[in-house]
């Protein structure tokens, strides 16, 4: 680790992007840093006071991962000769965490900490929905997705309006985004007409039904797979003629199922039966399915600690690399420590004896460097904003109201 730490880490990209500025200010140094190590001990409350004592702490405490968290009142690493009541967190980025853990229900191809490009699948429209959610229902523009290294994703929100919210705002915000709410066996019943939020959510997430659920994931293929879709449909004697129906005709796959309830609607049809409240049914089973399931504690507490980008996952090997959610990314072949050593190693011996018009950087050399310019270019959005924004907030304040 400590080769990756001296040679690779962006620190200055890492420093730029929580101090808002190029010159160390209280949002770095007021800063809580904590160190995982491989003997299993967290020390948390470190702060540094410059770029240089950051990077060379991290060097000599060669911990196996770093995590970043709030902006403090006082110091952290004071903390010891003040009263409690002095440690208040005053700032700290809004942070979403998405886990493929919490899709082991639906998802078929893997489970626990395995992924593939197929339940990969789930993050990537849940990116899609969350970030749309940020920008148009909340404002927010500065915000950078990242790989946790095995089998999740997290979004950093940077602007300034985002990291002074008290934790009732991210309550609000991450409960707003919600929808599932932990509903566990119970049928998710969305009341109609759909909240705009929910609507949207649905038209991103409908065009990726039959390819995601219905053939790729196929998760009702089975019997008692099979007793959780009918759970998720409203009439008795529907889903009787329907378990009848799988019965007589067994090893029918999830997309032969899900049209059985169509045909097999029209068939029973009477004056009774509200044909209206199977297809809502059909569009809740597609929200419940793929919507995305979050970590709501880590967006509601403001002390809570979230590894940093660029760390290596202890597990896996993996860079936390960021990623443009608007684009293809596969976590299966994204950067390795490994991998990229090795990388190191090639680009030395070809470029051996060759002139250098200018210094290229370690990360250079490696397939960091779409990660590490995709994180700069953020960043500088990011300095951008804060001086552009300073003199406006200043005059005339900038909150979120809800």
């Amino acid at each position: 680790m400590i080769y990756y730490y001296e040679r690779l880490l962006p620190f200055r990209y890492i420093f730029q992007w929580l101090n808002h500025s190029p010159k160390p200010c209280q949002d770095f140094t007021m800063r809580e840093f904590a160190y995982e190590y491989r003997s299993g001990a967290y020390q948390r409350y470190n702060s540094y006071s410059s770029l240089d004592e950051f990077k060379q702490s991290v060097i000599k405490a060669n911990p196996t991962r770093f995590e970043v968290g709030a902006v403090y009142a006082v110091n952290p690493k004071d903390r010891k000769t003040l009263p409690k009541s002095a440690m208040k967190p005053l700032e700290k980025e809004l942070v979403i965490d998405i886990d493929l853990t919490d899709y082991d229900d639906i998802r078929t191809c893997c489970s626990k900490t395995q992924i593939c490009t197929r339940c990969w699948k789930f993050i990537t429209v849940a990116t899609k929905i969350i970030e749309q959610a940020l920008r148009d229902d909340f404002g927010f523009e500065h915000m950078v997705w990242v790989f946790s290294g095995r089998r999740g994703a997290h979004c950093w929100v940077s602007d300034k309006r985002a990291r002074v919210l008290e934790e009732p705002k991210r309550r609000a915000i991450v409960e707003y985004l919600d929808v599932l709410k932990n509903k566990g066996n119970k049928r998710l019943n969305l009341r109609r007409p759909y909240h705009p939020h929910i609507e949207r959510s649905y038209e991103i997430l409908k065009p990726h039904f039959l390819d995601i659920i219905l053939t790729e994931q196929d998760p009702w293929a089975d019997d008692e797979k099979a007793e959780e879709l009918l759970n998720s449909l409203p009439d008795k004697n529907l889903n009787e003629a329907l378990r009848k129906l799988w019965k007589e005709r067994p090893g029918r796959s999830s997309l032969q199922k899900w049209k059985d309830i169509d045909e097999t609607a029209r068939k029973i049809s009477t004056k009774n039966f509200n044909t209206k409240v199977i297809v809502e049914a059909k569009q809740d089973i597609i929200l419940e399915t793929m919507y995305p399931r979050l970590d709501v504690e880590v967006t509601r507490q403001m002390i809570h600690l979230l590894k940093s980008p660029f760390c290596i996952h202890p597990g896996t090997g993996n860079v936390c690399v960021p990623f443009d959610a608007s684009k293809t990314f596969d976590p299966t072949n994204s950067p390795n420590l490994r991998q990229i050593q090795k990388e190191i190693e090639t680009w030395e011996v070809e470029h051996s004896g060759v002139p250098q018009e200018r210094k290229t950087s370690d990360w250079e050399k490696t397939s960091l460097k779409p990660y590490v310019d995709l994180f700069s270019k953020f960043v500088g959005e990011v300095l951008k904003s804060e001086r552009n924004g300073k003199r406006d907030r200043e005059e005339n304040g900038d909150e979120l109201e809800f």
